[in-house]
């Protein structure tokens, strides 16, 4: 009823001046907020893309060197070359102790020497075993012949005689048949005895041969040039070994057996680099790009290379929730260096083709929207949401399409700032790429 009392007019001017206080006072926290948030300018120009990895030296040729594969036990180091040592090809790297392959060597030289004398006995033997024979077979012979006179005499002997010539005929032809088989078996006697020697002979040869060949071994020579690198002697633990433990490597004096490897030489003059890079860089790779390569190991250095071999698959496994898949890449070096080593580690820096009229934004202006890349473009109310595609990224930089030279976009998600200052606005969810 007090209502009634009171003008229209003024009471509507009132709730107009109450409406607009509040208005200007929106726009008030909206243009401060507005005004807090950085912004960066789209820019177009050439870029030079660049690739950052690491990787470890390797060889791409090396040499086992390995006890020679002997009988009789294990071998003894008498000479071995420090690990860093350069060697050519045909340089001994490794010696073990050949004494035992020396005295094996005499042994065979002196049962050859045996079995040659015993081959001229037997020869000799046999020559005077075959006259023996031929003279008893012309006494056997001639016996048999004056037994047939005798007996051809029959007519005018007695028949007590004209018997015994017939029994003393008898007697000779046994004897002469029974020479002739003895002749036989010592002429197969005889040349049974010479094989058993000349066999003798030649397993003493094959036993020198085999000595000479196991002394020459014990010098391990070096098949390629390059440089040495001893390995660990697993035999000084003793049998027991843990995580971590240092072995120390092979050196003169130690005990090794035949077929374990000793040292190896690896060729210096040609070294490549195994990498990987992510799988969002993997496009942006080709085969024969330039690669510059700083080595841990050696600080202030730098070399170059170019790109050998690109992995056609991702290394990550089906069950692996990590969404940058790694792919292998291999760098071959520009040319030898001989402060470098296998096992160093590097860090790549992957040149690639140059971008030209690319437009770009720092990569901390990119957020994900619903999964999608997404930029806060400034207007003359605030910030509005706009999809991009990216077409590369760098450490500091994303180049982009959807947007033109000059517009500006926000550095941080402006949705967050107004959620902070309690003002309105659309809240996708951010996050750098």
């Amino acid at each position: 009823m007090a209502l009634k009392n009171i003008p229209f007019g003024p009471l509507v001017l009132f709730a107009l001046a109450t409406v607009s206080l509040a208005s200007c006072a929106a726009r008030g926290a909206t243009q401060s907020s507005t005004q807090d948030i950085p912004v960066a300018v789209v820019k177009q120009g050439e870029l030079q893309p660049k690739v950052y990895t690491t990787g470890e030296l390797r060889a791409t040729q090396s040499a086992m060197l390995i006890a020679p594969p002997i009988a009789g036990g294990a071998l003894q180091i008498i000479q071995l070359v420090k690990t860093g040592t350069p060697v050519k090809k045909g340089d001994v790297v490794v010696a073990f102790d050949p004494s035992q392959q020396q005295y094996n060597l005499e042994q065979a030289r002196s049962d050859f020497a045996q079995a040659e004398q015993e081959i001229v006995k037997a020869k000799d033997d046999s020559a005077v075993q075959t006259a023996q024979d031929q003279t008893a077979l012309l006494k056997a012979t001639f016996a048999v012949r004056q037994a047939e006179l005798d007996v051809s005499k029959h007519e005018i002997v007695s028949a007590i005689d004209a018997e015994k010539n017939q029994l003393t005929l008898d007697e000779a032809k046994r004897a002469l048949a029974q020479l002739q088989q003895d002749i036989q078996s010592h002429a197969a006697s005889n040349q049974a005895t010479i094989a058993v020697d000349n066999e003798k002979r030649n397993k003493a040869s094959l036993a020198m041969k085999q000595a000479e060949e196991n002394i020459a071994n014990m010098q391990v020579r070096s098949p390629i040039n390059g440089l040495a690198v001893v390995q660990e002697n697993e035999d000084a633990s003793g049998g027991l070994f843990f995580s971590g433990m240092s072995l120390p490597e092979y050196q003169a004096g130690d005990q090794v057996s035949p077929g374990r490897m000793v040292a190896e030489v690896i060729d210096i003059d040609q070294m490549e680099i195994a990498a990987k890079v992510s799988e969002a860089d993997r496009a942006n790779l080709k085969i024969g790009q330039s690669v510059e390569v700083q080595v841990d190991a050696r600080p202030g250095l730098t070399v170059q290379g170019k790109i050998k071999t690109l992995a056609g698959m991702s290394g990550g496994f089906f069950f692996d929730d990590n969404s940058a898949h790694k792919f292998g890449v291999t760098v071959q070096l520009a040319q030898a260096n001989d402060e470098l080593r296998p096992g160093f580690t590097t860090r790549l820096v992957i040149l690639g083709d140059p971008l030209k009229h690319a437009l770009y934004v720092p990569r901390q202006a990119v957020f994900q929207k619903d999964g999608k890349a997404t930029v806060y473009v400034k207007t003359g109310g605030g910030f509005e949401p706009r999809e991009i595609k990216i077409r590369y990224v760098t450490e500091g930089l994303a180049v982009i399409d959807g947007l033109n030279e000059g517009v500006q976009v926000a550095l941080i998600d402006p949705t967050q700032k107004s959620e902070k200052t309690g003002a309105s606005g659309p809240a996708p969810s951010p996050g750098a790429p």
